[in-house]
């Protein structure tokens, strides 16, 4: 034999050796698959909705004069924050002045005439009294001066009213807060009642929306809300429904409130939101939520078919579920699962009955 020959040989036997390894390795190697979990926990007896609404504050008012006249001046514009008795805007002051004055002129004279009524009433109870007086005069003169007094008191209160109207010429803030709304420039006429500030006060703040009649009797007064802020990114805060309207007031939906129950000094009136509230059905059916990727759909309607794992023997269990409804990509399962059950949530669809799997590393 040759030694080109031997080589050959030599050759051949090597490779059938490795190939016979590689079988024998591919024979013992068994594949276990990774799968991602959950455990299921979130009971779901209760759905979130969400509904748009607005900030505002708890305490917000809108300020008109209760005079009317010509505007003098106004020392706030809005977004100002004021301060509980500062001034905001003053009116000419100058009619109101000389009614005060007219007034305080007629009570000196009103005084005066009780003066001299008093005396003639005196005079002519003297003369009575010493039996030459007449009883018709001693009338006439007491009866005039009770009216002398009468017209006292009407002068003493007109006056009030008269001196009333000269401070209300001026206009303050009813409490700290700030401007949210302004109508009124120097020099305008204005009337008894109009509005000329809108002021938010400082301090507690709330949102408004609107609840249609289908849900509005499953919420409740203190029920949570959870309040996001589409100008304010990753921003929200925790309220409390405060007040829910006996009647509805557009589209059959129903006023309701919610309180702030922690501020955001970022959030303030007017801001538009969104209240995600909990509406809780005593009727509906307990479940639980289930990512949509975790069920394998069934031949009826609202049935699947979920894996769940089993630590004790790290195998999956095809196991038949009933869902209701959907709440944000996640069904809500009544039947089939239990608190605590760990199910498969992704690659579903690549596992089968007792397959042996092993959890995936967090």
């Amino acid at each position: 034999m040759s030694k080109q020959t031997l080589k050959r040989m030599v050759g051949l036997l090597c490779i059938s050796a490795a190939l016979t390894a590689c079988k024998e390795k591919a024979e013992v190697v068994d594949v276990v698959r990774a799968i991602k979990t959950m455990t299921v926990s979130a009971q779901a007896a209760e759905q979130q909705r969400k509904f748009p609404a607005v900030v505002a504050a708890v305490d917000a008012a809108d300020l008109s004069f209760q005079v009317g006249g010509q505007v003098a001046s106004v020392a706030v514009d809005i977004g100002d924050r004021v301060a509980k008795g500062q001034v905001l805007a003053v009116l000419d002051p100058e009619p109101y002045q000389l009614d005060v004055d007219a007034v305080k002129a007629e009570l000196v004279r009103a005084r005066d005439a009780v003066n001299e009524s008093k005396s003639r009433y005196d005079r002519e109870q003297r003369i009575y009294d010493q039996g030459a007086g007449v009883q018709s005069r001693l009338e006439a003169a007491e009866y005039n001066y009770k009216a002398t007094k009468s017209a006292v008191d009407f002068q003493v209160a007109k006056l009030a009213q008269a001196e009333r109207n000269l401070r209300k010429t001026t206009l303050v803030a009813p409490y700290d807060g700030t401007i949210a709304w302004r109508s009124v420039q120097p020099n305008e006429e204005v009337q008894v009642g109009q509005k000329i500030f809108e002021i938010n006060a400082t301090g507690q703040m709330e949102v408004q929306l609107t609840v249609p009649e289908g849900t509005v009797d499953l919420i409740h007064i203190d029920d949570p809300a959870r309040i996001t802020f589409p100008t304010l990114p990753g921003e929200s805060a925790v309220g409390r429904i405060s007040f829910i309207g006996s009647a509805a007031v557009q589209a059959n939906a129903f006023p309701v409130k919610v309180e702030l129950v922690v501020l955001n000094a970022k959030v303030k009136p007017g801001m538009t939101a969104e209240a995600t509230l909990t509406i809780a059905d005593e009727n509906q059916t307990p479940g639980y939520t289930v990512p949509l990727q975790a069920i394998l759909p069934a031949a009826k309607a609202s049935r699947g078919y979920v894996f769940v794992y089993d630590p004790q023997s790290s195998m999956v269990r095809k196991t038949p579920v009933r869902f209701r409804g959907l709440e944000e990509k996640k069904a809500i399962a009544t039947e089939g699962l239990a608190p605590g059950d760990i199910i498969a949530v992704a690659g579903a669809s690549f596992l089968a009955d007792g397959m042996k799997v092993k959890l995936m590393e967090p």
